[in-house]
């Protein structure tokens, strides 16, 4: 089994403690509400949101795939860090083991934040990961981002 490591910064002038509560906190209800082409739902199966929790989510109508099922890993609100790992579901594609995601959110000088991502492919055996398809996505963790941004610049208090 291989691991294959991608990491990935992305700008925001929205405020770290502000972005880490939409993008972790908030995200199983407000990705479904600003994004629903992209995750229809999220359903807890196992915990209570915290560490150890196990998660369905569920694929809008513009996704590929179906659903895939994560479990929490770590969450520190202090630190504005999260973990978690995709453990099962056809995303996997048959070929990956699993995907491990840590998030950290930065803030910068000037009022805004950097959210820091890094993905952990695990393969199954000696597979080779297609670049295009982990191209692809991280360009959907990018309008995710973004679509977040937009919805937290045009709803202030939310």
């Amino acid at each position: 089994m291989g691991a294959i490591t991608y990491d990935m910064e992305t700008p925001s002038s929205i405020p770290a403690a502000k972005m880490f509560k939409a993008v972790v906190l908030d995200a199983d209800s407000l990705i479904p509400k600003i994004m629903p082409q992209a995750i229809k739902s999220v359903e807890i199966l196992e915990g209570d949101g915290g560490v150890g929790t196990v998660k369905l989510i569920h694929f809008g109508e513009g996704s590929q795939y179906k659903s895939v099922k994560h479990r929490v890993d770590a969450t520190d609100k202090e630190n504005l860090t999260h973990s978690y790992t995709i453990v099962e579901g056809d995303a996997l594609a048959g070929v990956i083991e699993s995907i491990t995601y840590h998030v950290k959110i930065v803030p910068t000088e000037d009022g805004g934040c950097i959210c820091k991502n890094r993905s952990i492919y695990q393969t199954k055996g000696d597979v080779e990961i297609n670049e295009e398809k982990i191209k692809e996505g991280k360009e959907k963790a990018m309008l995710m981002f973004k679509a977040i941004e937009a919805y937290l610049q045009a709803n202030p208090d939310a």
